[in-house]
C-alpha cells in the first residue's frame, strides 16, 4: 500500500508481505537450528538473523515487516540461540546493542529499498511516458498524412468539377488515402485491444481456396499500381477446410504482404506458398505460409526487434515509406494466439521471407468433389512447365470425370493435339500455363486453336495478372483465364459455363433480386444516413429513415405486416440506442414484426461489438465504414430465402 506520493506507508501490510516475511524468519530459525546440532558456537546467530531483516526488509514494503524482523532477530539470537537458551538474561548488556543494530539494519534497509523502488517506478513511468510521446507523434504523423491527401484531392475535385477524367483520378486517390487512413487507425485499436487482452478468435469452417483468393483480389490493386509479380502456388496442400477465425487470419497474411508490396521496387516480385506438413495429428493440418520478396530487406540486427511495437528500421528508404509499426507486433501477437509461429529470414537489398506456421483442427464439412456428368469422359491436355502443377490439375480432372493427359512442354502440346485429331479422339478441354519457358502459352493458344476450330475452350493458367494480356489472349482464342493456385471449386466453374446448359450456368450465377424490397435505416447522424440512403437506393432497394431508435421502433409497430424486409440499426444513438431498439422490435405482440431481419451498422467494429448485437437480438454487424459491396453482400445474405 503506497501513498499517493509514492511513498510507502509505515504500517503497510499485504498478504503478499507477511508470506515474504514469514518464509524469511522460518528459513532463518531452520538454518540456525541445523548449525546449533552441528555444535558450532553461538556466534552464527546474529550473521544469520542479520540476513534475514535485509531480506525481509528488500522484499517488502514499507517498515512495518522490516521492524518487526528487528525485534524478532533479538529475541531469537538473544532467547533462542545463545547460552543460556530459551531464557532471557538481562544482566547482559548485548540485548540494547543488538536491537540497536537490528533496527538500523532494517531502517536502512527500507529506506534504501524505498528509494530504488521511487527509482524504479519512476524509469518505467518516464519509459512509459516515451512511448506515449512515440505513440502520439507516430500516430499524428501517420494520421495526417492521408488526412491531407484526402482534403487535398477533395479541394480538387470540386475545383476541376467539369473534367470528368481528372475528377475520378482524385477520387481514386482519395479512396486509395482513406483505405491507408483506416488500417492505420485499426492497426492503433487492434494493439490497445490485444495489450488489454479484448482479442478472442471467432473460430468457423474456412475454405483455403476463398481465403487465398481473396487475398490476392484485395492486394491485386496494389500489386499492379507497383508492377510487382506476385505468385501463389500450393505444396502437398490436400486438407482445404478448417476450422479457424478468418478475419484474423486474413489479416496476419495481409499485414505481411502489405509490407512486402510496400518495401518491394517496382518490378519486384512477391510470392506467397502455401505447405501442407504431414506432421500434425489425427483430425488436425499443419500449414506453412512462406512469404517472399524481393524487397530491400533488413539488416539483422533489426530482425531482432521486428516484432516489437513501433518497429523500424531507421534507414533513408525506410523512413519515405508510411506506417505505425504496429502491423507486425499485431502479426506476432495474433499468431501468438493461434498457438504458431512466425519467424523471419532477410538480408539487405536481397528480401525477406517470413514464415508463419499454424495448426488447425480440419472442418467437418469438407465437401467431395462431385463429377460434372456433362463432362463425363471428355478429354483434356493439361501443359505447363511445372510438373507438380501438371498432377495436381489432372488429378482434379479426374475427380470431375474427365480423361486427362499432361505435358511440360509447348511444343509438345501442340504436337499431341494434332495427334488426337487424327487418332479420332481430341481434346475437349484445354488447360494451357501462360509461361512455358519452349513456347508462350499465347503461341500454343494460337497454334492449337487453328487446329481445333473455335468452339473448344482453353484456359490460361497463370500464376500473375493477366490484366496486361487479356486482350491479346482474348485475340488469340484463350477462352478463360484461372489464377494459380487452382483450386477445385474454381475449375469447376470455369469448367461448367462452356458445358453445363444454360438454365444450370443461369442458376449458379443467380443474384438476388432487390427490386421492391424496403429498408429501414436507422441513424441519428444526416451525412452517414444520405450515403446508406444513396447506395440502397442504387442497389435498388426502396428505402425509409428513422433518426434514432424510438422513432424506428414506432415506424415497425406501425406499419403494415410485411411493410419492412430489414432493419439496418446503428448503436449509438440519442433517446434510444440501437441494442434497445432490437430488444424493443423482437417484442413487439405481432410475430412477423419481432422476426424482422435487422443488421447493426455501426462504427462499434470489435468482437464484444458483435456479441452485443447478437444478443441484443440482431441477426448481422456491419462495421463503418463500408463500401457498397459490402453492404449488397450482407444485404443478399440475410435476404436470401
Amino acid at each position: 500500500m503506497k501513498q499517493q506520493d509514492g511513498k510507502p506507508r509505515l504500517f503497510s501490510f499485504t498478504l503478499r508481505d507477511f508470506l515474504i516475511f514469514a518464509a524469511i524468519f522460518i528459513c532463518a530459525l531452520v538454518l540456525c537450528t541445523l548449525l546449533r546440532r552441528s555444535d558450532i558456537s553461538d556466534g552464527f546467530a546474529s550473521p544469520v538473523f542479520v540476513l534475514a531483516v535485509l531480506l525481509t526488509s528488500r522484499f517488502t514494503n514499507g517498515y512495518l515487516f522490516g521492524t518487526l524482523a528487528a525485534f524478532l532477530s533479538v529475541i531469537g539470537i538473544n532467547y533462542i540461540f545463545t547460552f543460556p537458551y530459551w531464557e532471557f538474561n538481562f544482566t547482559m548488556t548485548g540485548y540494547p546493542l543488538t536491537f540497536f543494530v537490528m533496527l538500523c539494519v532494517s531502517l536502512v534497509t527500507c529506506t534504501m529499498t524505498t528509494k530504488i523502488k521511487q527509482q524504479e517506478q519512476f524509469r518505467m513511468e518516464s519509459e512509459r511516458e516515451k512511448m506515449r510521446a512515440n505513440l502520439l507523434r507516430s500516430v499524428s504523423h501517420d494520421i495526417r498524412t492521408p488526412m491531407n491527401a484526402i482534403i487535398g484531392f477533395t479541394s480538387l475535385a470540386a475545383t476541376h468539377i467539369d473534367n470528368r477524367e481528372q475528377v475520378l483520378d482524385y477520387l481514386k486517390k482519395t479512396a486509395t488515402a482513406s483505405q491507408h487512413l483506416l488500417s492505420l487507425i485499426n492497426d492503433v485499436l487492434d494493439m490497445s485491444r490485444i495489450e488489454s487482452g479484448k482479442v478472442s478468435l471467432e473460430l468457423r469452417p474456412v475454405h483455403l481456396p476463398e481465403l487465398v483468393h481473396d487475398l490476392r483480389d484485395i492486394i491485386q490493386s496494389s500489386i499492379t499500381a507497383k508492377r510487382i509479380s506476385l505468385f501463389i502456388d500450393m505444396v502437398d496442400v490436400e486438407d482445404e477446410d478448417v476450422v479457424a477465425d478468418p478475419m484474423r487470419l486474413n489479416q496476419i497474411m495481409l499485414n505481411i504482404l502489405s509490407n512486402a508490396i510496400k518495401f518491394t521496387p517496382v518490378g519486384g516480385m512477391i510470392t506467397l506458398r502455401i505447405v501442407q506438413k504431414q506432421t500434425a495429428p489425427h483430425g488436425s493440418v499443419d500449414y506453412e505460409f512462406h512469404i517472399r520478396d524481393t524487397g530491400i530487406g533488413m539488416s539483422s540486427a533489426f530482425q531482432e526487434h521486428i516484432f516489437e511495437q513501433f518497429a523500424r528500421e531507421e534507414t533513408s528508404t525506410v523512413s519515405k515509406i508510411q506506417g505505425t509499426g504496429l502491423g507486425m507486433a499485431i502479426t506476432k501477437n495474433l499468431v501468438d494466439m493461434m498457438g504458431g509461429s512466425i519467424s523471419v529470414e532477410s538480408e539487405p537489398g536481397k528480401g525477406s521471407e517470413f514464415t508463419v506456421s499454424l495448426r488447425f483442427p480440419i472442418s467437418g464439412e469438407q465437401a467431395a468433389p462431385q463429377r460434372i456428368p456433362q463432362l463425363e469422359g471428355l478429354r483434356a491436355l493439361v501443359a505447363d512447365d511445372d510438373t507438380n502443377t501438371c498432377l495436381n490439375v489432372s488429378k482434379m480432372l479426374r475427380m470431375i470425370g474427365m480423361r486427362s493427359d499432361w505435358t511440360t512442354s509447348g511444343h509438345e502440346a501442340v504436337v499431341r493435339t494434332q495427334d488426337a485429331i487424327e487418332q479420332g479422339d481430341g481434346f475437349e478441354v484445354f488447360i494451357i500455363d501462360w509461361m512455358i519457358p519452349d513456347l508462350n502459352g499465347l503461341e500454343v493458344v494460337r497454334r492449337i486453336r487453328r487446329l481445333i476450330g473455335s468452339n473448344t475452350p482453353i484456359i490460361i493458367l497463370t500464376a500473375y495478372d493477366w490484366a496486361d494480356i487479356e486482350v491479346e489472349a482474348k485475340a488469340a482464342g484463350v477462352t478463360a483465364f484461372c489464377a494459380k493456385p487452382l483450386f477445385m471449386s474454381e475449375l469447376r466453374r470455369i469448367l461448367a459455363e462452356p458445358f453445363l446448359p444454360a438454365e444450370a450456368a443461369e442458376q449458379t450465377e443467380k443474384k438476388a433480386d432487390f427490386a421492391g424490397k424496403r429498408l429501414l435505416v436507422v441513424e441519428d447522424n444526416a451525412l452517414n444516413r444520405e450515403i446508406a440512403v444513396t447506395m440502397l437506393e442504387e442497389g435498388g432497394f426502396e428505402v425509409d429513415t428513422a433518426e434514432n431508435g424510438k422513432v424506428a421502433v414506432d415506424k415497425v409497430r406501425e406499419s403494415a405486416p410485411g411493410y419492412y424486409d430489414l432493419v439496418l440499426m446503428d448503436i449509438q444513438m440519442p433517446i434510444m440506442d440501437g441494442y434497445a431498439a432490437a430488444r424493443a422490435i423482437r417484442a413487439l405482440p405481432d410475430a412477423e414484426k419481432a422476426g424482422l431481419p435487422i443488421v447493426a451498422m455501426t462504427a462499434n467494429a470489435f468482437d464484444e461489438d458483435r456479441q452485443n448485437a447478437e444478443k441484443a437480438g440482431m441477426n448481422g454487424h456491419l462495421s463503418k465504414p463500408f463500401d457498397m459491396q459490402q453492404l449488397l453482400t450482407m444485404l443478399r445474405e440475410k435476404l436470401s430465402p
